[in-house]
């Protein structure tokens, strides 16, 4: 296969990569040997230094070695952003085990379907969760329940103020059953103890990392300890230019999603830079924390970049200190992208592409390169991409012509954890199927039409609602919209566009057909249109789409009964 990216790649950016054979808690110990003073993880009013840091993991790894938990054991980490979830993550692979994330929002079926799915032995939560876990550790396999308190890892003067003003009103105040641990006592306790002599391996499973459930029910893909160095080291590869030891990463993203671990948590790592844990979004907070912290690297979704464009006071804050931001999770659109870097002053917001089962990221636009409107840019290092045939992932689709997004590289899962079936149905040749529809370029340049799931059959035409949601995205008075097909008695399906509107402005559905007129082929014209205060997101700030669609199969069924 031609590799016809590459002459479009950033200078300095390799078209492979060498892992090296050594893990990511091995990073960690050589950033606290090279920079052991320097920040490595702020929260709030807490700080912890690289040499700090490496220590806490050390002693978490400890921990898990003294309650008994053998290497290839699954430890679930259930919390949002914070110092403590960096060391259980790290501190985890250090002591041989997989580290098993899970949504804190999720709820108590959720959440014991994935401990059990997983095989997780241990949990490490917050307080405010600790009820929950309480309730359901009967139902599951878990030897060993881990608290912490989210105000452990603050500065002495806010954690005062916390315990004096919050702890109670947010639930952090608990009692723990017999047998169950405080995460700060048993570090306390093993600090000194010897650390666990593990055998390290690049192909040993490190992470079960669950798909987000949107499309059903989530499943483990693993992630070997050579996936999330590869797609780290990947992404420090596409920066080609950055400062070690002195970048700022702004870590919203949640750490227990793929991209969050990756493209936040995990690159703040290889490249040394300090990481500033946020544990949710909060557009007033971000710009307060943007203007006081200065952070120069912002991974984020594009609903994170919409609220900043629209945020009525962005004027009053300095922006200006972001160099790069790449946004994943769903499509960026256009005019998004443009009002973003006019407002940082020239920071770069770059599309990618990826998928929890690589790690997450296979693609992304240039940084400094040539970035292309609409495109979710080039492989990564060390990537190879293709367009199948949707029918037949054998055949090769030619340049330009759409087809099935296929991917192989070092990114890319073993498997889904228990799902062989699944497995073996995902793979072709080596090659990971994405259900993604896509076109490439002659410029090696890739362009997801839309999710195969996604595409509308309405009057016989196929319709991609990505499409229809970049033109409504560059009218002036729509801040967010979500375009999908839902049941319709003659079409089968019709187009139906789901907008939120920005402060201040009104709009009416025939104003927004009207412009869809002007601006697509008729048939791809919503024929629906319904203004929402907002729109349904996972954690991470991805449109639920099935989640709307669900809303019209429910209505429609409620119509049929009465």
């Amino acid at each position: 296969m031609e590799k016809v990216w590459y002459k479009n790649y950033d200078p300095g950016v390799p078209h492979d990569i060498e892992l090296p054979p050594k893990t990511l808690p091995r990073f960690l110990e050589e950033a606290a040997q090279q920079y052991p003073r320097n920040i490595a993880v702020q929260f709030m009013s807490g700080r912890l230094t690289f040499k700090e840091l490496n220590e806490e993991v050390d002693s978490f790894a400890r921990v898990l070695a003294a309650l008994g938990l053998e290497p290839g054991t699954p430890v679930a980490l259930h919390m949002p952003n914070c110092p403590q979830y960096v060391i259980a993550f790290y501190g985890t692979l250090r002591a041989g085990c997989i580290v098993t994330p899970c949504n804190p929002l999720y709820v108590e079926r959720e959440l014991v379907h994935q401990l059990n799915d997983s095989g997780a032995q241990a949990i490490v939560t917050l307080s405010r969760f600790y009820p929950m876990v309480r309730k359901i550790k009967d139902k599951t396999k878990l030897k060993a329940v881990i608290v912490t308190n989210i105000k452990d890892y603050l500065g002495a003067p806010l954690k005062l103020l916390y315990t004096l003003l919050k702890e109670k009103k947010e639930g952090d105040r608990v009692k723990l059953d017999p047998g169950d641990y405080w995460l700060r006592d048993l570090l306390k306790r093993h600090r000194r103890h010897p650390l666990p002599q593990v055998e390290e391996s690049l192909d040993k499973p490190a992470c079960y990392m669950y798909t987000g459930g949107t499309t059903g029910v989530p499943k483990g893909a693993v992630l070997s300890h050579g996936n999330i160095l590869a797609n780290a080291l990947q992404a420090k590869a596409w920066l080609s230019k950055y400062d070690e030891g002195k970048e700022i990463m702004l870590g919203v993203l949640p750490f227990f999603h793929s991209y969050g671990m990756s493209i936040s948590m995990n690159l703040a790592l290889v490249t040394k830079a300090k990481l500033i844990t946020v544990p949710r979004f909060q557009i007033g907070e971000i710009l307060k924390l943007i203007h006081k912290e200065r952070p120069t690297l912002f991974p984020g979704v594009p609903s994170m970049y919409v609220a900043i464009n629209n945020a009525p006071d962005v004027h009053k804050y300095d922006l200006s200190s972001i160099k790069v931001c790449i946004s994943g999770a769903a499509p960026l659109p256009v005019e998004v992208q443009k009002q973003f870097e006019k407002i940082t002053n020239g920071g770069r917001l770059r599309e990618g592409y990826g998928l929890t089962e690589t790690s997450p990221v296979t693609h992304c636009n240039p940084i400094f390169g040539e970035n292309r409107p609409g495109s979710i840019g080039l492989p990564f290092p060390g990537t190879v991409a293709k367009i199948v045939d949707l029918d037949d992932p054998s055949k090769e689709m030619p340049i330009g012509e759409r087809g099935q997004l296929a991917i192989k590289g070092p990114q890319v899962m073993q498997g889904y954890l228990n799902r062989e079936d699944e497995t073996a149905a995902i793979f072709h040749d080596g090659f990971i199927l994405t259900g993604d529809i896509a076109m490439m370029d002659e410029d090696g340049y890739f362009y997801i039409v839309d999710r195969k799931k996604d595409m509308v059959i309405a009057g016989g035409y196929n319709i991609f609602p990505r499409e229809i949601e970049e033109v409504l995205y560059a009218h002036e008075k729509i801040k967010e919209v979500c375009v999908a097909g839902v049941p319709h008695s003659y079409r089968g399906e019709t187009i139906k566009a789901y907008i939120v509107l920005k402060d201040g402005v009104t709009m009416t559905e025939e104003e927004v057909i009207e412009y869809c007129k002007a601006n697509l082929a008729r048939y791809k014209v919503p024929t629906l249109v319904e203004f929402r205060k907002e729109l349904p997101k996972t954690m991470v700030g991805k449109i639920l789409r099935r989640m709307l669609v669900e809303e019209e199969l429910a209505k429609l069924k409620k119509e049929q009964s009465s």
